[in-house]
């Protein structure tokens, strides 16, 4: 394996094993994997929205289904470079691990809830729980320590390493989680996210786009034979504002290149049927293969070989592949995301997550799990129990959060909600 002794490193010294325990020969990174996979907040994930929400659908991709298949195709990339396929693996399960309820709806809310105390972002949230709120290991002083995962894996699951811009936009730690971030990242150079990060990245970006649009058709809420001229520039224009470098103009032939991809043609008539589900896992699994396969020879190529990890090369993803990605974000976008049913839901689940933090904040430490009691009494001021509230309402799932409002929002006589679905 090439990962130096640092890169294999864990933050807190542990115990060892008691008697009975398995001592089946594992790396440190296989530790980890397990580690994540067996966690409260991984599993929490199944309740959480993807794209359709958890019950509107048979079976819609949720948080946990997403973060598995984001792992797998992680794993594939990372092990044909030469990464720890443990290291790929155990990111991509831990990705989304701090996304709140409501998807980015309530990474939204919770941001403008959290103002007081550093805002909020799901991936500093991720950090949050993997070095301090999941429950696994404690310090010697007895203060929580999260998973305690090592120094690699910690470093992959980190896609933004940089704290909150002043500017605003994406950022990868709270700045009270600086000691954290700065022990994960120790001799890293500043700003590059290492190989293994960039590999879940675009395992993520694949995986969102390609598996979306799949969730999109099987719903009923993308017709590709319906996608005329004028879709075809919305569709482009939100590429172009959301997900690309590129113009409208430059994503449009691109587009019509991509929906005329066979792959893609056979599921134009999608009805549903058997014969109509088995062409869509076949134009899943077709796109991914391209994707992440795409990435793989163009990373080669650039490097010379393989045998690639941590901060030995970047991944080269060609951009015609990122601009088909990209137009098939902007299609799920375009179809799903912004039907009027899906933004008065949006607005619904808002109001539910501030209120939340308000009723928390207004009962606690009542109000809080017992976990995360303990920091609401050491906090030494309105910022830090701000935080405490804000880490229990992200940690809620969707039901538990429509649930929580019933039960602590309506006695107050506050917005009433009646659950996480609106009107269709």
């Amino acid at each position: 394996m090439n990962y130096p002794p640092a890169a294999q490193e864990r933050r807190v010294a542990e115990p060892p094993k008691r008697a009975g325990a398995s001592t089946r020969d594992r790396s440190e990174f296989a530790r980890d994997r397990a580690r994540v996979l067996h966690s409260f907040a991984f599993r929490r994930l199944a309740d959480k929205t993807q794209v359709v929400v958890p019950g509107e659908d048979d079976f819609p991709r949720t948080r946990l289904t997403h973060s598995l298949e984001v792992a797998q195709i992680g794993r594939e990339i990372g092990a044909a470079l030469g990464c720890d396929a443990d290291v790929a693996d155990a990111a991509g399960l831990a990705h989304d691990i701090g996304h709140p309820p409501f998807g980015h709806t309530g990474e939204e809310a919770l941001d403008e809830a959290a103002a007081g105390c550093g805002g909020f972002e799901g991936n500093a949230q991720t950090l949050r729980v993997l070095t301090r709120l999941e429950a696994k290991i404690l310090s010697s002083g007895g203060d929580p320590a999260g998973l305690n995962l090592t120094r690699a894996v910690l470093d992959a699951t980190c896609k933004y390493p940089w704290p909150r811009p002043a500017e605003g936009g994406k950022f990868g730690y709270y700045a009270s989680d600086a000691d954290a971030f700065g022990w994960l990242r120790d001799g890293a150079p500043e700003g590059r996210r290492c190989l293994e990060a960039q590999v879940m990245d675009w395992a993520d970006d694949v995986a969102y786009s390609v598996h979306d649009v799949e969730d999109g058709i099987h719903a009923g809420l993308i017709r590709l034979a319906s996608v005329d001229e004028a879709a075809r520039e919305v569709i482009c224009a939100l590429a172009a504002q959301l997900y690309s470098p590129l113009s409208t103009q430059q994503l449009a032939p691109v587009l019509d290149e991509l929906l005329d991809l066979p792959t893609l043609r056979d599921l134009a008539g999608y009805d549903g049927g058997y014969a109509a589900q088995a062409a869509a896992k076949r134009a899943t699994s077709e796109l991914t293969g391209r994707f992440a396969g795409a990435a793989v020879s163009a990373t080669r190529a650039a490097t010379g070989g393989i045998g690639l990890s941590r901060y030995d090369a970047d991944l080269a993803v060609p951009p015609p592949i990122a601009a088909e990605c990209a137009l098939l974000k902007a299609l799920a976008a375009h179809y799903v995301m912004r039907r009027p049913a899906t933004i008065a839901r949006h607005t619904l689940q808002q109001q539910v997550v501030r209120t939340l933090v308000a009723a928390v904040l207004d009962g606690a430490p009542g109000t809080l799990d017992a976990g995360l009691a303990p920091a609401w009494r050491l906090a030494a001021d309105d910022a830090q129990r701000l935080r405490v509230a804000v880490d229990q309402v992200a940690q809620l799932t969707d039901s538990s959060a429509a649930a929580w409002h019933e039960r602590l929002v309506r006695p107050r006589g506050w917005t009433v909600y009646s659950g996480p679905a609106a009107p269709t």
